[in-house]
């Protein structure tokens, strides 16, 4: 049987690849160019950790929680915000110049996919950064992120955090979008129910759901949860004249 809600595939996604390349040269930034004893090293590094592994956390909690999802993202989002101001204190701080956004260096950064994508000697199935390995990905932005000028490496994490941001504000439109249309996962699994008496109420060879009588008294039993004892967290048909009767059938 299919999932109800679909999730995982994150590692295709363009939000989680870039944050990848956020993480590691972040990691690679702190180690060449800041003391290790510092707090900030620290601060960064999380941040940026945080910003790719709660975009993997929320695409699989997608499964079973549309606002778990949702609230990961944004997490995701929030994070890789923090690190950016890190970025632009580094430079502020040392008195180093800040990229135009729309100057030549930031646009060459920012081109990057769409030079990869248009550039004819690639192969079909090998025309977007998506495509890539991680290793094959970061060659691409290695002249910027290898750099020995660390002005150049935290300017070009700025452009790749901004784009990050952009794809992961846009992930936050679509899923707040798709919750409010088409409900959480609650909502769903209802229907789903809903759906599947339906088909059995159509179709004689499938016989409606039934409910065992009390083997006790008669009455009508209705499904219960354990929540204690060595069936703790396991379904049952329990009497629905409970407490008088404590009558059981096996799910």
């Amino acid at each position: 049987m299919a999932k109800i809600r679909p999730s995982g595939g994150y590692r295709d996604t363009c939000s989680f690849q870039t944050a990848t390349l956020i993480y590691d040269a972040t990691v690679w930034f702190c180690e060449k160019f800041l003391d290790p004893r510092s707090r900030t090293v620290d601060q960064m590094v999380q941040a940026a950790r945080s910003g790719r592994q709660n975009i993997a956390e929320g695409s699989r909690a997608a499964a079973t929680s549309s606002q778990t999802e949702l609230r990961l993202i944004n997490v995701a989002r929030a994070s890789l915000e923090e690190l950016l101001l890190d970025y632009e204190d580094y430079l502020r701080h040392r008195r180093l110049a800040q990229w135009a956004p729309d100057g030549p260096d930031a646009m060459a950064v920012r081109n990057v996919p769409h030079n990869f994508k248009t550039d004819p000697s690639n192969p079909p199935d090998r025309s977007n950064l998506t495509d890539l390995t991680d290793q094959e990905r970061w060659a691409l932005y290695a002249r910027w992120l290898d750099h020995a000028d660390p002005a150049v490496r935290a300017n070009a994490l700025i452009c790749l955090i901004n784009q990050a941001n952009y794809l992961l504000d846009q992930q936050i439109v679509a899923l707040e979008a798709q919750f409010i249309e088409g409900g959480g996962y609650s909502e769903l699994l209802a229907s789903a129910r809903l759906q599947k008496r339906k088909q059995n109420q159509a179709n004689p060879s499938n016989p409606p759901d039934h409910i065992p009588a009390c083997p006790q008294c008669g009455k009508p039993t209705v499904l219960r949860t354990a929540k204690s004892g060595k069936n703790e967290g396991k379904q049952f048909w329990g009497c629905t004249g409970y407490p008088e009767c404590k009558g059981t059938v096996p799910v």
